[in-house]
């Protein structure tokens, strides 16, 4: 059988490989056969395909991206690499182009790489600081209507916690979040007035009935501890909607005693962390002809083990914040697994792509037993390692129980925007 091609209609996949603790088997990878019809994996049935241990999983949920800023390097590359580089090139990039049009495209372009890729769901953050709100969550809402059924579609707002002004025009982006059932999203790092800002986003949340999701101690800063700061504030204030967190890098900088202090309090609460590999090591520690020596990535190993939700996402793609990413979930799980050492501790961490990202975001859970929607993506990978030593690019995605076509879209598609490379 050719790899890339599955019969039409009903089918058993025979002698498929999947992770156990998706099955409720154990972590480790076991043997089975998944029968598919009418869109569902069901008991048993079809036409019989020997996969020979092919990997099988539920296809996966990217819950921290920022579609908005997507593919704006070839107008908008980093001048030196750093994160105020990137901060500013992007304001700059925002100012001077991010039209409806503008942001539209480049949002769809990166729908189109994930759905290709075997994403079934994301979160995206967006750009709020006016009049940006009043172009770009009209987009969303657009592109969620266009994609439902695809991928479903959150989105956060994004503001620095020095423009959260609670009185101010923050508040009507908090109304317009609650209009399309979005997330209620800030950036923290130390300014002095922090609690005061944090209590008052906390304000806006509970009276909107909102979730929380937060960009914390994105630096290598040991002295920078706005993550323990949200949630003694989240706990003093009885907030009660799910919190998330993101990048949580100083934590990896603190004396351990000192950090584990934050974790336990995460721990405590019940916060979602995700982290953010790549980006993270793309930006920090970065000094021009200078080896990197500390890399960033957050205590999830730590924070595993007591019981808190981590999940791992793409971040940015192809923006001053991260050059490089293509929305595709088996980069991440591959970059994650190296960085993170993510092996030799079990081998249920497939979770924090997948089962624990849609808890974290309240999207539908994915298993591969009967009744389940026959949403997955069929790997050439008979074990870990064969699948970490490839990207997959020959990777089979099945939506609804049918393969879909998996032609990426071609960047030149977005060159009247962001300009021809060459040139």
């Amino acid at each position: 059988m050719d790899f890339k091609v599955l019969p039409e209609g009903p089918i058993t996949l025979r002698n498929v490989s999947v992770p156990g603790c998706l099955v409720g088997e154990g972590d480790a990878l076991v043997r089975r056969n998944i029968a598919v019809a009418e869109g569902r994996i069901v008991d048993t049935g079809g036409t019989e395909v020997e996969m020979a241990g092919a990997m099988v999983l539920p296809c996966f949920v990217d819950m921290h991206t920022h579609l908005d800023k997507g593919h704006i390097w070839p107008r908008a590359a980093n001048p030196d690499g750093t994160f105020m580089g990137a901060l500013n090139t992007v304001r700059a990039d925002s100012a001077a182009y991010w039209s409806a049009e503008d942001v539209r495209r480049r949002m769809d372009f990166s729908l189109r790489c994930a759905y290709v890729h075997g994403t079934r769901a994301i979160r995206t953050h967006i750009d709020s600081i006016p009049p940006q709100d009043e172009i770009s969550w009209p987009v969303f809402q657009a592109l969620r209507e266009e994609w439902a059924g695809r991928i479903e579609l959150q989105a956060a707002c994004l503001i620095g916690c020095d423009r959260m002004e609670v009185d101010g025009r923050f508040r009507e982006t908090a109304d317009r979040v609650a209009e399309v059932g979005g997330v209620l999203g800030m950036v923290t790092y130390p300014i002095p007035d922090l609690r005061a800002r944090v209590e008052g986003f906390f304000r806006l949340a509970i009276e909107r009935g909102l979730e929380a999701d937060f960009h914390v101690d994105e630096t290598l800063d040991p002295a920078s501890r706005t993550l323990q700061l949200v949630a003694e504030t989240a706990r003093d204030m009885g907030f009660e909607k799910p919190i998330t967190v993101g990048h949580c890098c100083s934590l990896s900088a603190q004396p351990m005693g000192v950090a584990m202090e934050t974790v336990e309090l995460v721990a405590e609460l019940g916060i979602n962390v995700v982290s953010l590999p790549m980006c993270n090591l793309y930006l920090q520690n970065r000094h021009n002809h200078q080896t990197p020596r500390k890399r960033g990535i957050t205590l999830v190993h730590e924070m595993k083990v007591r019981g808190i939700n981590v999940s791992f996402a793409s971040d940015n793609t192809r923006d001053p914040f991260y050059a490089y990413g293509d929305m595709d979930m088996i980069e991440v799980m591959r970059e994650a697994t190296r960085i993170g050492h993510l092996d030799h501790t079990g081998n249920d961490w497939v979770n924090a792509f997948t089962a624990n990202p849609a808890k974290a975001c309240g999207f539908g859970a994915l298993s591969l037993e009967a009744g389940a929607p026959a949403d997955l993506v069929i790997c050439k990978a008979r074990s870990w390692t064969e699948f970490f030593a490839r990207p997959q690019a020959d990777r089979i995605v099945l939506r609804r129980g049918k393969a879909i076509d998996r032609t990426l879209p071609d960047y030149a598609e977005l060159d009247d925007l962001v300009g021809d490379p060459w040139t």
